[in-house]
């Protein structure tokens, strides 16, 4: 960590929020901070894109998208993002922090590690992968600076900022993103990306592991580049005599120069490297290292950057040597001859990236903008998509030449250069400044709510009415009334029509298929419930109806037949010599209806006798006729 010049961040309150206590660490893109969040005091790693990045739009797109792809993965194995803002020029991660070192500090220190060591490192390295491969995402940067090993042992994956969907696999910017010790070589010939580059980049992460040194070196990251491209991985067991032929195996599978050879994704990778791993003994699990290789370099190979994408096969045959650039050896051609091939062979490289360099300053990092100028909302923004732009935002506004909900202006415009990943902001038509209430009389009414829609209009407050003239569901009137002007949005209240309007007949005591049959005649649907109730209506008959006799009900409205048991039978009181007036008020509150008959000469209001005697049972409801003495 540098530490000669003095941040200017550390010591700040970044976003009213995260006291800056130590830079941790300086990358390519971003700086990483050990901080304070004051709200929940708690220690997390902070990391600030540089400022002079943080003004190029597709930089920030590609930190917000990290902040957005760690938040769908809760995995234990991957560094948590908590929160994502912007303070000045300054655009943050508010992450996890790790105490401990990465993989790259571990690799520094000691070189090539046990096979048990290296193991234990991978499979969690792996199982946090494979939770983003299954998620839809690439890592598309790992290498050990990205591993981070806690004072506790846990490993965890870091920096997802050049993540991207499993199903966006080309990249068509001419340049490529990554760290060339890592890159596969389908990353550097076409810019393809899938899940298999992650697994090719373990791979050389675990040759590293267990060699102490990456497996295609170079004076320049050209040359690094063209081994990826022209030379297999060598087996580690060449570096590390002794080494298991099962982690031989291991780096072969994962480095294949053709993806279809690799495992598909990182979870296939580990279970190939859980079955080799129980193949191998103790002994071939902690065999010691030969010697403690570390890698003598500067660290530029280990930086993401962007690098220009490499000519074509074709092209590559032409003007490369046939064989790798390497440093030259001991021969017996004289000195100035060897300089010689040595100076031509830096003015091809030279050539090469000045010229990709100049070509894309001057049009390599540009797209112009697609005509998309009377199209849909949709169709737009997927045009703009397929050329590699965004949409930064949607602008409306009223016109007279172009419909409703079609693009009518974009920023910048039409034809114009724009950065690759740019964003457009595209306007929006509303339509005319005024408009007209169209007449909807007798439309059906997802119809009118289109027509609507299509004037510039909304469906307002939708009411129903009986109608002898308009069907059933279609638009009685409308208020306002048709070719009144009102502004574009404007609610348009609907009348919708319930069809003619039907005299509810009466059913009751009818067999349930007569009553049926009549409803079903005027249009009516019938619905019979599923529980029969005691009625003085005889069993089978209709007992009573939804829909009152005489109402008025739409064609297609609903009634529901509840159909009768029968009379429930209610045992019947004794009331004989008792006062005719007291015996009736028993009786009815037994549920009988009562008939006083009385003997003439009407000299006595006892009740002498009962139609039905004391004891016995009649129908609940039925009539019981009490007669009082005479003489």
């Amino acid at each position: 960590m540098d530490t000669t010049l003095q941040d200017p961040l550390v010591g700040q309150l970044l976003d009213g929020r995260y006291r800056v206590d130590a830079r941790i660490a300086v990358g390519g893109m971003a700086t990483v901070y050990r901080a304070v969040d004051t709200r929940l005091d708690r220690v997390l790693a902070l990391k600030v894109m540089h400022p002079a990045l943080a003004a190029d739009a597709s930089f920030v797109e590609r930190f917000i998208r990290e902040a957005k792809s760690v938040a769908r993965l809760s995995h234990p194995n991957v560094v948590g993002v908590f929160d994502q803002g912007a303070d000045g020029a300054y655009v943050y991660l508010a992450m996890e922090y790790v105490a401990g070192c990465t993989l790259r500090d571990v690799l520094r220190e000691r070189g090539a590690l046990q096979p048990r060591a290296a193991l234990d490192i991978l499979e969690p390295v792996l199982a946090a992968l494979g939770a983003a491969h299954r998620a839809g995402f690439v890592h598309r940067d790992m290498k050990p600076e990205n591993v981070l090993i806690g004072d506790d042992g846990r490993v965890k994956v870091a920096d997802f900022g050049l993540v991207r969907a499993v199903g966006a696999v080309t990249n068509t910017t001419g340049a490529v993103l990554g760290t060339v010790s890592y890159l596969a070589p389908e990353q550097i010939e076409d810019g393809t990306t899938d899940t298999r580059v992650d697994v090719y980049a373990c791979g050389v992460v675990l040759y590293e592991m267990l060699t102490g040194a990456k497996p295609h070196a170079g004076d320049t990251p050209a040359q690094v580049l063209y081994q990826h491209l022209n030379a297999d991985v060598p087996a580690p067991s060449a570096a590390f005599p002794g080494l298991a032929a099962e982690l031989d195996e291991l780096v072969a599978s994962a480095t294949a120069r053709s993806p279809e050879v690799r495992p598909h994704d990182a979870v296939a990778l580990l279970g190939q490297v859980r079955e080799a791993r129980a193949r191998l003994g103790d002994e071939q699990l902690d065999l010691v290292p030969p010697s403690s290789r570390r890698d003598d370099h500067d660290g530029s190979e280990d930086r993401t950057s962007v690098i220009p994408r490499p000519l074509p096969a074709a092209e590559h045959t032409s003007r490369l040597p046939a064989q790798p650039p390497a440093p030259p050896e001991p021969s017996r051609a004289p000195a100035p001859q060897r300089r010689g091939l040595y100076l031509t062979l830096v003015g091809v490289l030279l050539a090469l990236g000045i010229g990709t360099g100049v070509w894309y300053i001057n049009s390599g990092q540009f797209t112009r903008v697609p005509a998309v100028l009377g199209q849909s909302e949709a169709e737009a923004r997927k045009r703009l998509t397929d050329a590699g732009l965004d949409v930064a935002g949607v602008n409306r506004a009223f016109s007279g030449a172009y419909e409703r909900g079609t693009v009518m202006g974009t920023d910048p415009e039409p034809g114009q250069r724009i950065r690759g990943n740019g964003s457009v902001k595209l306007t929006i038509s509303r339509g005319p400044e005024i408009v007209k209430v169209p007449d909807l009389k007798g439309t059906p009414l997802p119809q009118a709510r289109r027509e609507l829609a299509k004037a510039g209009l909304a469906p307002g407050v939708i009411t129903t009415a009986f109608s002898q003239d308009i069907p059933r569901n279609a638009v009685i009137s409308t208020d306002p009334k048709p070719g009144t002007e009102r502004s574009p949005d404007s609610a348009v209240a609907l009348v919708v029509s319930k069809g003619a309007p039907i005299d509810v007949p009466d059913v009751a005591g009818a067999s349930v298929a007569s009553a049926t049959e009549t409803l079903q005649d005027l249009g009516l649907t019938v619905r019979v419930a599923p529980e029969q109730v005691h009625s003085p209506r005889a069993a089978g008959t209709v007992a009573n109806q939804s829909l009152a006799v005489g109402s008025r009900a739409a064609k297609g409205d609903t009634i529901t037949l509840t159909v009768s048991k029968g009379p429930r039978m209610v045992e019947v009181p004794d009331v004989t010599g008792e006062k005719a007036d007291d015996a009736k008020a028993r009786l009815i509150a037994a549920g009988f209806q009562v008939k006083v008959d009385k003997t003439f000469p009407f000299l006595s209001d006892t009740v002498a006798s009962q139609s039905v005697p004391g004891g016995g049972k009649a129908p609940e409801g039925s009539t019981i006729t009490i007669t009082t003495k005479g003489l």
